[in-house]
């Protein structure tokens, strides 16, 4: 299974080495990332792989919030399926 995560906020250093991190600790995979930085605010979404994941979606997503909360960023997960049926309009 596939996710998509988005991580916005004030952009500072060690955002890409933090969140890379957690999901290698994870056991999640990187697939592809894209990241911008537009002024001050930084933009990062990943197409994560989640099939040998330690934990279901629903408690990474709330662990993935939960470090963006403590690392001053908003970081979303959600299914990919979820996320290509928002945006097929």
């Amino acid at each position: 299974m596939r996710a998509v995560m988005t991580v916005t906020g004030k952009d500072k250093r060690g955002i890409i080495a933090k969140v890379s991190a957690f999901l290698a600790e994870k056991n999640a995979n990187i697939e592809d990332i894209s990241q911008t930085v537009l002024g001050e605010y930084f933009a990062m979404i990943m197409l994560v792989d989640l099939s040998e994941a330690k934990e279901e979606l629903a408690e990474l997503a709330r662990e993935c919030a939960e470090m963006g909360r403590k690392i001053g960023m908003v970081i979303y997960m959600q299914h990919e399926d979820i996320f290509n049926a928002m945006h097929n309009v």
